[in-house]
Parts: structure tokens; C-alpha cells; sequence
């Protein structure tokens, strides 16, 4: 298992987005980054994953092994970006086809079928129901076998019936990797994060969570305690002209 720390300012090219970050995201837990839109939440996401873009860190990010991460991250992103052309075995296999690597269809099936899709293989992402496309999208990232996971508000778009349930299916499927969750839904944070902070200019201020085991059930008193109260510092947050 790989624990990653990150330390420095965020930049968005000559624009300071974050200062004074200090992230330990520890092996084999969920982290969470929470905070409102436009702060870089997804460009220390995308950080992480190794990819290019104008975000750059004046500072570290290292692993608590001290091994490389390029290689190791698998990234799952807002809305999936499923290929809709492409069937759903092909849509799962498309990191082996781009590395020019022998796709194992048959451990896509699998997955596919432990996602709940089996017999659907042959199907195209716009005949699929949007929790149905993040089920996909959940089977491509675990057929990387990453042991670093990035989520980048992977269920955003889905219903709140559905991001509940693939919230309960993403926390079962991908215990034991190190997971950097994106999001800027307070109760997804409070029900899945092992670690979880919030983001500003200034910084990342740790967030105090409930103390039963994630996936936490979203009607314990102290989930919808923690959440309302969170809620309301974000609230807090809010630029006036929004």
C-alpha cells in the first residue's frame, strides 16, 4: 500500500489557488478534499494523477515508501468519460488498448458482473442509466489494479438514490487502496472519508468526522449532525455575489 504527502502552495499557472497545503494521506484509507467550486480541488487531483495542465505545486509530493507514483495512480473523473461509440468491455480495457498491452476481457466481464452489469456487456454508454455509466467507469479503474486511487467527484451527476448506493459500492470495491476523494458534497465526504479536509485560500483545515467505521449510515444522528454543521461553514464560505 502507498501513503502519499503533499506539501506547498497550489498554482494555477501565475494564479495562487492554495497556500501552506499539508496533506498526509495515509495507506489504505479514504482521503477526502472538500471545498467549493474553483478552489483546486480537482487540480491537486489531477496532480496526483500525473497529469499535464496548468496546475503546478511549489512544493513535494512524495510517497511513504519512497517509490515513484507515475504508474501507480488510476483516476476516475466527473461523469466517467466513457468512449460512446465503444462497447462496455472495450470502454473497461481502453488503458491496456492505449498502452498497446493485450486487454483481458475476460477479467473485464468479471468486473463488469461484479458491478452489477452482466449480460450488458455489449451495450454502448448512451444506452446505459447514469449510475449504470459510473458502474463502468468504477470496473475500468479497478482493472488497473492501481494501489492509489484518485475520484474526482465521480458521482456528482447521479441522483441522490444512486450516489448513495455507489457511494456503499465504490467504498466495498476499493477497500484497501489508498483513495483521494474529490468532492464538494459534505454528506459524501462525512460517509466515506477516513481523513477529510477543507479546502481555502489560506490552506486545508482537518474536519472532525464521526466515529463509526465508512461507509457511515447517512440517518445516524451524528452523520446529519456533522453535516448540517459543516453545511453551515460553508455556507459561511460563500462569496457574497454568488
Amino acid at each position: 500500500m502507498t501513503g502519499l504527502s503533499l506539501r506547498g502552495d497550489l498554482w494555477m499557472g501565475d494564479a495562487a489557488l492554495i497556500r501552506n497545503l499539508s496533506l498526509d494521506m495515509p495507506a489504505g484509507r479514504w482521503s477526502c478534499l472538500l471545498g467549493l467550486s474553483g478552489i483546486g480541488k480537482s487540480s491537486i487531483a489531477r496532480l496526483i494523477a500525473g497529469l499535464p495542465g496548468p496546475q503546478r505545486l511549489a512544493g513535494r509530493l512524495e510517497t511513504d515508501d519512497g517509490q515513484p507514483l507515475a504508474g501507480r495512480v488510476a483516476l476516475m473523473a466527473q461523469g466517467g468519460q466513457l468512449l460512446p461509440w465503444a462497447d462496455l468491455v472495450a470502454n473497461v480495457t481502453i488503458g491496456a488498448r492505449l498502452r498497446g498491452a493485450c486487454p483481458d476481457r475476460a477479467r473485464a466481464k468479471a468486473l463488469l458482473a461484479q458491478m452489477g452489469l452482466s449480460g450488458l456487456e455489449q451495450r454502448r454508454p448512451p444506452a446505459l442509466s447514469g449510475g449504470q455509466g459510473q458502474r463502468v467507469a468504477l470496473a475500468r479503474v479497478l482493472i488497473e489494479d492501481a494501489p492509489v486511487v484518485v475520484l474526482d467527484e465521480p458521482f456528482s451527476a447521479l441522483d441522490t438514490a444512486t450516489r448513495l448506493a455507489m457511494q456503499d459500492l465504490a467504498a466495498t470495491v476499493l477497500a484497501g487502496r489508498t483513495v483521494i476523494l474529490i468532492t464538494h458534497d459534505p454528506l459524501e465526504a462525512l460517509r466515506l472519508a477516513d481523513r477529510a479536509w477543507l479546502l481555502g485560500p489560506a490552506g486545508a483545515n482537518a474536519l472532525a468526522l464521526p466515529d463509526a467505521p465508512a461507509p457511515r449510515d447517512f440517518r445516524a444522528r451524528e452523520v446529519l449532525a456533522a453535516q448540517a454543521a459543516l453545511l453551515t461553514r460553508l455556507q459561511g464560505d460563500v462569496p457574497c455575489d454568488v
